[in-house]
Formats: structure tokens, sequence, C-alpha cells
């Protein structure tokens, strides 16, 4: 494993995530409710900006690594699924839409591998509708984790309709890989 910067604050976002859940189990004469809210909205902003941020500094700096591309998807993927099962657990999203969103993860991760396995892994690349998805996701992930109002802003209602958006992005975005996957094994 190379050490570089990029993979150091992918490293870092792994872990972000024990903070990041055990700050809703620490008790509440520890940590009242809002402060809960506001620690783990903090840390997930925190690691999603890290992300963008490993991302840009492994091309800018040259520094892209086959052992950073494959920990970079896992990072996401684990923060995401943390992210999702605590908020299924404090009522704050459907189970529904989070086994959507963490099915499909899991199976755009398996369909990748096997496209690299017949060396279509190009094939099965980062499309602008994953972006799009992911980008839905984060700001859906940050207000349902925060929860509160903002400028009279309901975040619990806008989150909800933004997570609602990304799972239909997310299956999508899921549908769209599974066609290019296997329009391209039809070539092979």
């Amino acid at each position: 494993m190379k050490i570089n910067i990029p993979n150091l604050l992918t490293w870092f976002r792994i872990v972000l995530i024990p903070v990041f859940v055990a700050a809703f189990y620490l008790s509440d004469s520890t940590l009242s409710l809002h402060s809960k809210n506001l620690v783990a909205t903090g840390v997930f902003v925190l690691a999603s900006a890290t992300d963008w941020l490993d991302g840009y500094l492994a091309r800018r700096l040259n520094q892209s690594s086959a052992f950073g591309a494959f920990l970079d998807p896992v990072a996401d993927k684990l923060m995401v699924a943390a992210a999702l099962i605590l908020l299924v657990k404090l009522e704050r999203a459907d189970a529904i839409i989070a086994f959507i969103i963490i099915g499909r993860e899991i199976t755009i991760s398996a369909l990748r591998e096997w496209m690299a396995k017949v060396g279509e892994s190009k094939s099965t690349a980062v499309s602008m509708l994953g972006k799009v998805k992911t980008s839905f996701q984060m700001v859906a992930i940050g207000m349902l984790l925060y929860h509160e109002r903002i400028l009279n802003v309901d975040c619990q209602a806008v989150g909800s309709l933004l997570l609602y958006l990304a799972a239909l992005l997310t299956l999508w975005s899921m549908g769209y890989y599974l066609m290019v996957a296997m329009q391209r094994l039809k070539e092979i």
C-alpha cells in the first residue's frame, strides 16, 4: 500500500465512522439530542468533504493508486450505510429506502469487480448520473442527521424528499450500469 495524502484522507474517513455512530450512543446526560445531531452532521459533512478532497488531491498531486481506487469507494459505502442504518433506527428514514440505496451499492460494487475480472472495468466507471445521485444522497443524509430547522427550513421534510429522489436516482443509475455491463458483455 502506497501511503500518500489521498490515502490518508480515505483512512481518516473510515476512522470517523465509529466516532459518527458513537455520537448517538452516548447517554442524553452526556450529550443532548441537539448536540448529537450537530456532532453527527459535522462528522458526516467532514467525511463527505474529505471524499471530494482525496480524489482532487490524488489527481492534482498525481498520487492515484490502485489501493486508493479500491479503498475510496469502500469508505464511502461504509459511511453511507452507517448513516442510513442510524437514520432508520432514529426513525428519520424509511427502511425500504435504506435497503434500496445500500443494496444498489453492494450490487454495483459486485458488478464492477466482475467487470474488472473480464477486462471491462471502464464500462462501469462512475457516470454523471451516479455523481448526481451521490450529491442528492449526501445532502439528504446531512439534513436528516441534523433533523432540526435551519432558517425556517424543515430539514426532516426536505431531507426525506431528497432521500426519496436519491433512491429513485439510485434505481435509475443501477439500471444504467446493468444495461451498459450487459451490452459490453454481449460484445465480448
